[in-house]
């Protein structure tokens, strides 16, 4: 039987799943929030079952710098607070896990991914198929024969794993490695690494296929033409250090070994009781079955017209059983904040907000169904339950593309993940407006 390594990306995960229920949150009878927890341990159990792995471990960051700070003080100092439900998770997340027998790592001064990207290297020589569990596109420069990326199922579909062979189409490169290159020039504004401005990831992949390299790039600025040689030559340091903070480190000095990642026996106990704890019917009777207490509800959304429920997405796994009478709620009885967004501050002000996140949800408003014929009449963006922005846009056709101005670099940006309702139609809509997502 083959060795079969399986490392999550810990916090990377708990975004994912608590966003994968933003729109329709779980709250349990004591009215917690437990989307995060619910949708963490859902997709463990996906792994578990379907993958077998024979080893398995969970990576987290830890508070504090790390040597990246110690470069470039300023990375990630322009990301907001944690979701107040996000940090209460993380620890509920890790009593699970110890309940799973599944070991949590973390290293003072280093990110999961280095974590991650270290164990995967030693895995490799010590005979493992390691699969590096994440949404994160920057693990694509750490894939090789035996290391796969492995990006964790959306709404309903099958896990994406990525070999050699995938990364180097979907990324247009010959080597792997050179993945690293067009990360560190085209930067990462959720990590507040600048890059080289100008230069998005489509123009970045575009120098590498041509130059192979940063450094033949650099070497080679005489070719470049106008404001782009401008401002290559410009920012010669700039591009080596990004490059250095976007590279994951491999050589963390860690006190363990992937043999000793061994997936150990579940404890039953404790693992029934966390899940009587959070009202998770649905894996208790998955695992044991029977059920310890009613299970967790969601709150419903309101009904929708025909053209799609404002904000509405799918979670990325389907819903425990709902063993109660679910709880209704009014607007008034849950805390929220729409903001009406109106002139070109506005608009600015709100642009650059999204554009220092990593993941937003947008809706279109429009004047019918027909992206040929009819128009783009305002769009919604949210970030979080309870918390969201209407851009209301002129009937004027040139008011109306100065208007969308602001928003055209975010909606382009393939760094930053777009999520909604029909999205097709949005899309198509956006595109017939002149705004390519």
């Amino acid at each position: 039987m083959s060795k079969k390594l399986f490392l999550l990306d810990g916090m990377a995960m708990v975004y994912r799943s608590y966003f994968a229920f933003m729109r329709n949150p779980m709250i349990n009878s004591k009215g917690r929030n437990v989307s995060a927890v619910f949708g963490f341990i859902n997709a463990l159990l996906e792994i578990i079952d379907k993958h077998e792995p024979t080893h398995i471990a969970v990576a987290f960051d830890v508070s504090g710098p790390t040597f990246r700070h110690d470069e470039f003080p300023e990375y990630k100092a322009q990301r907001e607070d944690t979701p107040e439900e996000i940090r209460a998770a993380v620890p509920a997340i890790k009593e699970f896990l110890e309940a799973f027998n599944i070991p949590v790592l973390t290293k003072q001064g280093f990110e999961a991914d280095d974590i991650i990207g270290t164990l995967a290297r030693v895995a490799e020589k010590e005979g493992f198929d390691t699969y590096m569990v994440t949404p994160d596109k920057d693990f694509a420069q750490l894939v090789d024969e035996h290391t796969f990326m492995m990006k964790p199922a959306k709404k309903g579909a099958e896990a994406e794993v990525l070999g050699v062979k995938e990364v180097l189409e979907q990324w247009g490169i010959e080597k792997v490695e050179q993945v690293i290159d067009i990360l560190g020039m085209a930067g990462d504004a959720a990590d507040n690494i600048p890059g080289i401005p100008g230069i998005g990831p489509k123009t970045a992949q575009k120098l590498i296929a041509q130059y192979g390299s940063l450094e033949n790039l650099l070497a080679h600025t005489d070719e470049l033409k106008g404001k782009q040689k401008e401002n290559v030559e410009a920012n010669v340091e700039r591009a080596h250090l990004c490059k250095r903070l976007v590279t994951i480190h491999t050589e963390v000095p860690l006190d363990l070994d992937p043999a000793g990642l061994i997936r150990g026996k579940l404890d039953e106990d404790k693992l029934g009781a966390l899940f009587s704890e959070f009202e998770f019917t649905s894996f208790s009777k998955r695992l044991f079955g029977k059920a310890p207490a009613p299970a967790a509800h969601f709150a419903p959304p309101p009904p929708t017209d025909g053209q799609g429920d404002l904000f509405a997405f799918a979670a990325a796994n389907p819903p425990p059983a709902v063993e109660e009478e679910p709880t209704y709620k009014t607007i008034d009885d849950v805390k929220h904040k729409y903001t009406l967004v109106q002139t070109l501050e506005e608009r600015t002000a709100l642009a650059s907000n999204l554009r220092k996140n990593t993941a937003f949800v947008f809706d279109v408003e429009t004047t019918g169904l027909d992206p040929r014929k009819d128009k783009l009449i305002g769009i919604a963006f949210a970030l979080k339950p309870h918390e969201a922005w209407y851009v209301t846009l002129p009937p004027d056709e040139e008011e109306r593309a100065k208007a969308l101005r602001p928003f055209t670099e975010i909606f382009a940006n393939e760094e930053i993940e777009k999520t909604g309702h029909n999205l097709k139609f949005d899309i198509a809509m956006m595109q017939a407006a002149g705004v390519e997502v």
